[in-house]
C-alpha cells in the first residue's frame, strides 16, 4: 500500500507527546503512530501516559506481545510500559527505544497491525508478503 511517513522528534514532555499524537491522528490523518523510547521506569519515562491520557481504546495484547518478543532477547524487558491504543482510525503503539528492539518487536506484532487498523476504519494496509505477511481472517481479505 502506497503511504507518507510523517515524522516528529520531540523532548519526552507529557504534554507535547499529548499534543504531537492528537495532531497526527487527528489533523494529518495518520493510520497509525509508532514511538519509539520513554517506556521505561525512570522519571523523565511518560509516553505510555501520554499515549493513554489520548487513547480511546487501549488493546492491552499489543504491549503484552511487544514484552513477551522482548524477553526474548533481555531479561529487563519486564521493566517496559509499552502500550497500544486507538484514536480515532488510528492506531498507537509504543515501541522501545533502540533500533535493534524496535526491529524486534515489529517482527513479533506487526501481522496483526492491518487487521486491526481494518477494524477501527482506517486504511485498507496490504505488506509485501515476502518481508512480512499480514494476518487477517479470510472474510476480511479483499481481493486486489
Amino acid at each position: 500500500t502506497p503511504w507518507r511517513a510523517v515524522t516528529r522528534m520531540i523532548p519526552d514532555e507529557q504534554l507535547e507527546i499529548e499534543a504531537t499524537l492528537r495532531q497526527l491522528a487527528d489533523d494529518q490523518g495518520c493510520c497509525l503512530i509508532l514511538t519509539t523510547g520513554g517506556t521505561g521506569p525512570a522519571p523523565r519515562d511518560v509516553t505510555p501516559e501520554a499515549t493513554l491520557a489520548v487513547a480511546e481504546k487501549v488493546l492491552p495484547g499489543f504491549g503484552e506481545q511487544m514484552r513477551a518478543v522482548s524477553m526474548k532477547y533481555v531479561p529487563t524487558a519486564m521493566l517496559s510500559r509499552q502500550v497500544g491504543v486507538v484514536r480515532k482510525q488510528c492506531l498507537i503503539l509504543n515501541l522501545p527505544g533502540q533500533p535493534k528492539a524496535i526491529k524486534e518487536t515489529l517482527d513479533g506484532i506487526f501481522a496483526a497491525v492491518p487487521y486491526c487498523i481494518d477494524l477501527i476504519g482506517g486504511t485498507y494496509l496490504e505488506t509485501h508478503e515476502e518481508v512480512l505477511k499480514a494476518f487477517r481472517p479470510k472474510s476480511a481479505i479483499r481481493k486486489s
